[in-house]
């Protein structure tokens, strides 16, 4: 009677045991999966000649926005079930905005350095 309660509780050791290694194994295969699909997906997206170049709101799910489709920029409407081509524009009639960089803008900026100079500009007493 003694022993067959030793036993249940090793069994039930060696169950949690168990369990703990299977959750760890799906774990693994769940993180290995999403990265590799999301390195399948980056790939798929690099090096293409389409690239969405800005893109506004007009209401909730309607909107224009201005693509390059290799050499050519196109001005499009994008709506619920439908896509139209507004017009064609060249290169020059486009108005670039300065990049946060040329602007003196770090873009990969860590935290520290921001609360670093957050704390700079606060007036000491």
């Amino acid at each position: 009677m003694v022993l067959s309660g030793v036993f249940s509780g090793w069994e039930s050791f060696f169950q949690l045991i168990s369990v703990l290694l299977i959750f760890l194994f799906v774990l693994a295969i769940t993180y290995l999966t999403t990265r590799w699909i999301g390195k399948y997906q980056q790939g798929m997206l690099q090096n293409k000649n389409i690239q969405v170049v800005e893109t506004f709101r007009v209401s909730n799910n309607k909107f224009i926005q201005i693509i390059q489709v290799g050499r050519k920029y196109l001005v499009i409407s994008v709506c619920k079930d439908v896509v139209n081509v507004l017009t064609e524009l060249t290169e020059e009639e486009l108005v670039w905005k300065p990049s946060q960089e040329d602007q003196g803008i770090k873009v990969n900026e860590s935290f520290q350095e921001i609360l670093g100079r957050l704390k700079d500009k606060i007036p000491r007493k």
